[in-house]
């Protein structure tokens, strides 16, 4: 028998009810960063269930936190005005982890390990416990490592206006990040497995468009009532509103290998977001497009990565994804020098042109073996 979490109803009702308030006092274009990092047994350099012991020996320092697997902890900036600040506050963590941890574990990122068993441990914690037993072998399984990018908006309703417009980007942000080939030892065939582990749990991919706030608040309500929703934070799609730092957070992009990439990555959502916020506020409808569509185009990135052809959401006419992330990073250039983070786009045009994270790992597979990869992954944690 599966045992659900106790819910607090009235709670989980309550949270929904506040929300509007927290968007509402928002103050705008702030941008944070997180990121799952994976630690490592030095020696077979295996996923390592140490998070545990990894935070004891970081004794409370704040930007790291655990997450459900035992081998992962996570990476957290406070808020910034620009994209450089966050990546030097990112990569300062990076340098601070690394040499604590000398010698106990090492530290890598990509979205998710090239050789571990499929079935991992989970950390400790009445929350985690509560997870695993309702999701059985399935939370087990979630030895998936992404990037999240906060960005704030001011106001409730420019929020889901610009959350249901974000959607269709989805998958070229996710071929963009895509930098997981390997899984259980062997070549996935995949750009990215991530997403496809991912989505043995619910509430996962592309959201649905929300419509207006209301709609969002009744769909929290009647997740509360159901039962699946102890709060808004278990609302766990790849784009969310944020119900406590009253942020959209794009979830859909593969934990990056190096603070550049990274950097690269979070200043095309920072850009995005703000591009769409300010189309929004000049009062230009923006295109909600069907979610399958969009699905279709995220099944496209994971599997081809920068290789895919998507189609376009209206006509269906199919266009390689370098040409419409090209044409995308044009769109985004004079916002981007507004936000500070004209370089990191640009760096991110020479991602968009290059062979993407996925290619990079096979090819460094092909010099070596599997546990080089894993090597060299953890070597490239501070370039």
């Amino acid at each position: 028998m599966t045992l659900e979490p106790t819910i607090d109803r009235s709670a989980a009702a309550l949270d929904a009810g506040m929300l509007r308030a927290v968007f509402d006092g928002a103050r705008p274009r702030l941008v944070g960063l997180e990121e799952e990092l994976m630690l490592l047994d030095p020696g077979t350099l295996d996923l390592a269930p140490c998070a545990q012991q990894v935070l004891a020996t970081l004794a409370g320092d704040t930007r790291f936190k655990p997450e459900l697997p035992a081998a992962q902890i996570e990476n957290v900036t406070v808020p910034r005005r620009t994209i450089g600040r966050a990546a030097a506050d990112l990569r300062a963590a990076r340098g601070d982890l690394a040499a604590a941890l000398e010698g106990q574990a090492l530290v890598a990122a990509a979205g998710v390990h090239p050789f571990a068993d499929a079935l991992g441990e989970l950390n400790n914690g009445a929350r985690y416990t509560a997870l695993g037993a309702q999701f059985a072998s399935i939370a087990r399984r979630q030895l998936v490592f992404g990037l999240h990018v906060h960005v704030s908006l001011r106001g409730a309703d420019l929020a889901v206006t610009v959350h249901d417009a974000l959607r269709s980007y989805l998958p070229e942000l996710a071929a963009l990040a895509a930098n997981a080939p390997f899984y259980e030892g062997r070549d996935s065939g995949l750009a990215s497995v991530r997403p496809r582990i991912s989505a043995m749990l619910p509430r996962q991919g592309v959201p649905p468009a929300l419509g207006d706030w209301d709609a969002f608040e009744r769909a929290l309500q009647w997740g509360a009532s159901a039962g699946v929703l102890p709060d808004a934070r278990r609302w766990w799609w790849e784009l969310r509103l944020h119900p406590t730092f009253g942020t959209i957070e794009v979830r859909v992009a593969d934990a990056q290998t190096t603070t550049g990439e990274t950097a690269a990555v979070a200043a095309v959502v920072h850009a995005l977001v703000t591009w769409l916020a300010q189309r929004a506020e000049a009062g230009e409808p923006l295109a909600v497009a069907p979610t399958w569509r969009i699905a279709e185009n995220s099944f496209r990135a994971g599997r081809d990565g920068l290789n895919a052809e998507f189609a376009d959401l209206q006509s269906g006419d199919r266009e390689p994804v370098r040409e419409r992330l090209e044409r995308l990073l044009d769109e985004l250039a004079p916002v981007a020098v507004g936000l500070g983070c004209a370089a990191e786009l640009e760096h991110a045009r020479a991602l968009a042109a290059g062979p993407g994270g996925a290619v990079r790992q096979r090819a460094e597979a092909q010099r070596g073996d599997l546990d080089g990869l894993v090597a060299w992954l953890a070597e490239r944690l501070l370039a």
